[in-house]
């Protein structure tokens, strides 16, 4: 049965049962189904034409139909905005609060709806935006007013206005203008049912967006790190806090159109998240974290595009994961992989230094009469087997600390094999000691440790004291000749010899 005409009187579409349109209405229908998009593709961009994905592709980047560029500029607009302001959450460590932002211009939603009965963006730009900053306000007076916590106090309000939010829209669906209200697409979003007027409000508020952070960024970058200090130096705190709040309830607002109230929120941390694994500076964090939010904007799209029925909000939100993902594993510096490797350095550089440890223990032990030593010799000392000395030896050669002596005739596979430090592994063996027996020295002498038990402590600390810390030591404790055993500290003029 088909949907009576909207303008037709109650009483008489309540008298309606069956409806057949003449053959020139049905082919008006028809042709119309092919122009305007259908209620199946309202929260995806791809047509119902047949073609091979790269063709998909070619057509999709060529731009030229008009639902391709509104949707790619909207989603485009949408990651820039949410990418920049989500970094502020990610640096102050309210994540929560984007939840709560986006659940809470849900009843704004409804009442802008409410206002003149049709989607007007800006009516639901309004009524959102005051239901937002409402949300706010009353989370910073449960926190003030109450002994709750911030995160306490965004759960109850983001449940809250939820709940009243999914009410409202229940209620107004239920009525007579309700079945064509649509508001049931601001949950998931979308993307391509965006109109021009969503456009011309997401360019409006992207270049607030980023005139308000360029004109106040020493502002916000202070009560974003240091809120105390900033109220200290007289900045206004409160006012620039809700400033930065009202920004971010722009951002939430217009982005429920193609993501949706139940996805905005992660549009708006995943890509700063990511940017953060990154970077230390904010002001390239506010770089990667737009162009990242752009970018899985234009993949959500381009994903949606190819595929069959897939809505473009949740592609966005799952393009943004997929860049996390990749920073997280193949970040430069807080990178798993990165770290991983760091990890499998720093326990071969270790290895390496307790092997030229052992071999300055050698000398010592011959009283520097000796440079040429036995594989068999360092394995004593080191209490291991000939494969593993064999081994080690064979990296400190690799690494130039060592060399091999020539004319061992065949000794290495009797465990004989000879070899000596390089210069640059003397050099490197005797910091190594140096280190050591300064950090013994400064435990007994500073913090009161008894002399057999600060070897274990050196142990760890001296692969990591660097050179001006070393100095330090040597002048607090005045250049010492003598560690807490009574053995000789090397100088610094007999490594450099």
């Amino acid at each position: 049965m088909c949907r009576s005409h909207p303008d037709r009187p109650a009483a008489r579409r309540a008298q309606t049962t069956v409806w057949l349109p003449s053959p020139y209405f049905r082919y008006a229908l028809a042709t119309l189904a092919i122009v305007v998009p259908t209620l199946a593709q309202a929260a995806q961009i791809s047509d119902l034409a047949e073609t091979s994905w790269t063709e998909q592709a070619i057509e999709f980047f060529s731009l030229e139909q008009p639902i391709v560029r509104t949707a790619i500029v909207g989603t485009v607009l949408i990651g820039f905005c949410c990418g920049i302001l989500g970094s502020f959450l990610v640096v102050r460590k309210l994540a929560l609060l984007g939840d709560t932002l986006s659940h809470a211009v849900l009843p704004g939603v409804a009442l802008g709806f409410l206002w003149n009965a049709s989607k007007d963006p800006w009516a639901i730009f309004i009524g959102a935006t005051a239901a937002g900053v409402l949300g706010v306000a009353l989370v910073g007076w449960i926190k003030q007013t109450t002994h709750l916590k911030e995160d306490s106090a965004m759960g109850m309000v983001l449940a809250g206005f939820y709940g009243l939010g999914i009410c409202m829209t229940t209620m107004i669906q239920n009525m007579a203008m309700g079945n064509k209200s649509g508001l049931d697409k601001f949950f998931f979003g979308q993307a391509a049912a965006l109109s021009s007027g969503d456009i011309q409000l997401l360019g409006i508020i992207s270049l607030v967006t980023i005139l308000l952070v360029l004109l106040f960024y020493k502002e916000f970058l202070a009560i974003s790190f240091d809120s105390g200090f900033a109220q200290t130096i007289g900045m206004p705190a409160r006012a620039l806090h809700y400033g930065l709040m009202a920004l971010l309830t722009f951002a939430v607002v217009v982005s429920l159109q193609a993501v949706g109230v139940v996805l905005v929120s992660a549009l708006l941390i995943t890509p700063a998240a990511a940017a953060f694994l990154l970077t230390d500076r904010m002001h390239w964090m506010l770089v990667l974290a737009a162009a990242f939010g752009m970018l899985s904007g234009v993949l959500g799209a381009f994903i949606s595009y190819l595929s069959n029925n897939l809505p473009t909000g949740p592609l966005i939100v799952l393009g943004a994961t997929l860049i996390f993902v990749l920073a997280l594993v193949f970040g430069p510096r807080h990178g798993l992989l990165s770290k991983i490797l760091r990890r499998r350095r720093q326990r071969k550089r270790i290895a390496l230094e307790n092997t030229l440890k052992s071999v300055f223990h050698l000398c010592e032990n011959s009283q520097f009469t000796r440079k040429v030593f036995e594989a068999s010799e360092l394995a004593l000392e080191r209490n291991s087997n000939l494969p593993a000395i064999e081994s080690e030896i064979r990296n400190l050669v690799k690494s130039q600390l060592a060399e091999r002596v020539a004319g061992t005739n065949g000794a290495r596979l009797s465990g004989q094999a000879q070899f000596q430090l390089t210069p640059q592994g003397w050099i490197r063996a005797c910091e190594i000691v140096r280190n050591h027996r300064l950090w013994e020295l400064y435990l007994t002498n500073a913090a009161d440790y008894e002399s057999d038990h600060v070897h274990d402590d050196a142990e760890e600390i001296e692969h990591l004291l660097g050179s001006d810390l070393v100095r330090r030591l040597e002048e607090r404790l005045q250049n010492p000749i003598h560690d807490p055993h009574g053995r000789l500290i090397p100088t610094r003029e007999q490594i450099t010899a």
